[in-house]
């Protein structure tokens, strides 16, 4: 029998006016895997994002979440129900510490879940596993952006979530950082964590994901392995450029 995805979207399409953001759009993410989601910029990858987690209704098309339909379900509902995402915009509390950025979203999921995590524990338990112990009193407007982007996907993980979107997370970072933050990303999905990763980053979605879904005009382009990815016609064509630009 076929294992359940954590995340399926079927035939998901969104109209804003007579301007089709997404198209149709099918994908699944299983649970201990990271999967990309490429694309140029406008290609609706955001907007798929946003129908996922309930900010943006689509015009036709189902989210299903561990095989239950949330098509119709709110945000907060759908992340009660184990969903999590960052924003490619930083979306943090610039004037509290990092650690309390992590224990704001600690506070909250204790308080609507039945799940009632030692909050304190589990944000030093993070802070450590992502790295960020070392900048932990300070604030997140004092930290380097790349660092801050890390702080966003910690904040994601305090909700002990089940599905991890990830938007741009590695937008800012310093070489050096990638390469920590693509082993994190690694560890995360071989304990069990389904990720979905938008990223322009080509090298870190080849390194870490194991499907790879290209979208374009907000339709899906190519799906498939990174080594099929890589040198699918039309994905180098409309996308990614050469093959040894891709490498």
């Amino acid at each position: 029998m076929a294992e359940v995805p954590l995340l399926e979207t079927r035939g998901i399409t969104v109209r804003f006016g007579g301007h089709v953001a997404v198209k149709d759009v099918s994908l699944t993410v299983a649970p201990g895997t990271v999967t990309g989601l490429i694309g140029p910029n406008g290609a609706g990858k955001t907007t798929l994002f946003n129908t996922v987690t309930g900010l943006q209704k689509p015009t036709s098309g189902q989210v299903f979440l561990d095989g239950v339909d949330v098509t119709k379900l709110a945000p907060h509902k759908r992340a009660n129900q184990g969903l999590a995402r960052t924003f490619q915009r930083l979306e943090l509390f610039v004037s509290l510490s990092v650690r309390d950025n992590l224990r704001v979203a600690g506070d909250i999921h204790k308080a609507n879940s039945r799940n009632k995590i030692d909050v304190d524990a589990e944000t030093d338990r993070l802070l450590e596993l992502t790295g960020l112990t070392d900048v932990a009193h300070k604030d997140v407007s004092d930290i380097p952006t790349g660092r801050a982007r890390v702080v966003e996907v910690a904040r994601a993980l305090m909700t002990n979530p089940r599905i991890l979107l990830l938007d741009e997370p590695a937008s800012g970072q310093t070489e050096q950082e990638t390469e920590v933050f693509a082993t994190m990303l690694t560890d995360l999905a071989a304990g069990g964590l389904g990720i979905c990763l938008v990223e322009h980053d080509i090298p870190l979605v080849m390194k870490v994901c194991s499907t790879i879904h290209v979208l374009d005009y907000g339709a899906v382009l190519a799906s498939g392995s990174p080594e099929k990815i890589r040198t699918d016609p039309a994905v180098i064509a409309a996308y990614i450029g050469t093959e040894e630009e891709a490498v």
